[in-house]
C-alpha cells in the first residue's frame, strides 16, 4: 500500500468509525419520546430495505430469495437484528449512550470463547488476556456505586449485554456455516426484507407500531438517520475490506467505540465518571488483544459481521 493510498484508506476508516459511532446517540434520541422496540425495528428495517434495494440496483446484483437464501435471511434477521435490537432499544432508553457503545465493543471478546466452542479458533493467551480485560471493564461499570449516574441503571446492564452476545453469535454462525454463497451486501438486503416481515406482526401484536406519516420531530429524524447511516457505512466497510484488506478494515472497531462516546458527549451532553473512562480503556485494550493480526487475515474476514453488527441498534 502506497503512502497516498494509506492516507486515503485511513480517512475512509475514520469516516466509517464516525458514522457507526453516531448511531447509538441517534438511537437514544429515537426512544426519547416513548417509541418502543418492535415499532422502531420495523421502520429501521423498512428504511434499510429501501436503501439496500437502491444500492443493489446500482451494483446490478440483487438478493436471491430461493429456499437456501431464505434460511440465511431468516437466521441473520433474528440473531442479527430482531432479537438484539429489541433489547438494545430498551437498554439505551435507560442507560447512557456512551455506556452502551462501550458494551457493544465486547463483541469480539464474546465471540472468542464461542469460536473456541465451535472449533473455529485455537486457544490463544493473547486473546484470552483480551477477554479478561473486557470482563474487567464490565466489572468497573457494574461494581462501583459511583460508576453509573443512577444505581437503578445497573439492572439494564445485562439487558444491554444481550445485543453483543447475539452479534458475536452472528459472526460465528457465518464463519461456521457460511451464507450459501451470498455476499455481505446481499445478506444485509435479504435479512432487512425478511426482518421487516418478521417485525411487522410483532409490532402490530404488541401495539408498538407507529406511523411515520406525521410531522417529523427529532425521534423520527434520528431513526431515519441511524438507519441510513448504518446501510451506507456497512456498504462502505465491505468495500474497504475488499480494497485495503480485513486486518486493516477491522481497526474501525476502536474508532466506533471512541466516536460513540464522543458523539454522546457532544450531542446528548453526557458526562462520565472516572470508572467509566477506566472501563473504556480496559475494553479498548481487550479489543486490541482479541483482534486478529496479519497472519490471521483470512479468519478476519468473519469480523465483517462482528464489526458491522455493533451499529445495528
Amino acid at each position: 500500500m502506497t503512502r497516498q493510498a494509506l492516507v486515503f484508506y485511513t480517512g475512509v476508516l475514520v469516516l466509517l468509525g464516525a458514522g457507526w459511532g453516531i448511531t447509538q446517540p441517534l438511537s437514544k434520541i429515537a426512544v426519547s419520546t416513548g417509541y418502543q422496540h418492535f415499532g422502531l425495528i420495523f421502520w429501521q428495517l423498512v428504511i434499510g430495505s429501501v436503501l439496500m434495494a437502491a444500492i443493489s440496483a446500482v451494483r446490478g446484483k440483487g438478493a436471491p430469495f430461493h429456499p437456501r437464501a431464505l434460511k440465511v435471511y431468516v437466521i441473520i434477521a433474528l440473531i442479527g437484528t430482531v432479537i438484539p435490537n429489541s433489547t438494545s432499544f430498551q437498554a439505551i432508553a435507560h442507560l447512557p449512550s456512551g455506556v452502551v457503545s462501550i458494551l457493544l465493543s465486547l463483541i469480539p471478546m464474546i465471540a472468542f470463547p464461542m469460536a473456541l466452542g465451535l472449533g473455529l479458533e485455537r486457544f490463544n493467551w493473547r486473546r484470552f488476556a483480551g477477554l479478561m480485560a473486557g470482563l474487567s471493564g464490565v466489572m468497573l461499570l457494574v461494581l462501583p456505586e459511583a460508576s453509573l449516574p443512577e444505581a437503578a441503571m445497573l439492572a439494564w446492564i445485562p439487558v444491554a449485554l444481550v445485543a453483543p452476545f447475539f452479534y458475536a453469535f452472528e459472526g460465528n454462525y457465518v464463519a461456521k456455516w457460511g451464507t450459501e454463497g451470498l455476499d455481505p451486501v446481499q445478506v444485509l438486503f435479504g435479512a432487512s426484507v425478511i426482518g421487516a416481515l418478521i417485525a411487522l406482526p410483532l409490532a402490530l401484536g404488541s401495539g408498538q407500531l407507529f406511523s411515520l406519516a406525521i410531522v417529523w420531530t427529532a425521534p423520527e429524524w434520528a431513526l431515519a438517520a441511524s438507519s441510513t447511516v448504518h446501510v451506507l457505512v456497512y456498504t462502505g466497510y465491505v468495500w474497504l475490506v475488499g480494497r485495503a484488506g480485513p486486518v486493516f478494515a477491522v481497526q474501525v472497531s476502536y474508532l466506533v467505540t471512541g466516536f460513540g462516546v464522543c458523539w454522546a458527549m457532544l450531542i446528548l451532553g453526557e458526562s462520565y465518571s472516572p470508572y467509566i473512562w477506566a472501563a473504556l480503556a480496559l475494553v479498548l485494550s481487550g479489543v486490541f488483544l482479541v483482534q486478529p493480526r496479519q497472519q490471521d487475515a483470512l479468519a478476519a474476514k468473519g469480523a465483517i459481521g462482528d464489526t458491522a453488527s455493533r451499529a445495528k441498534g
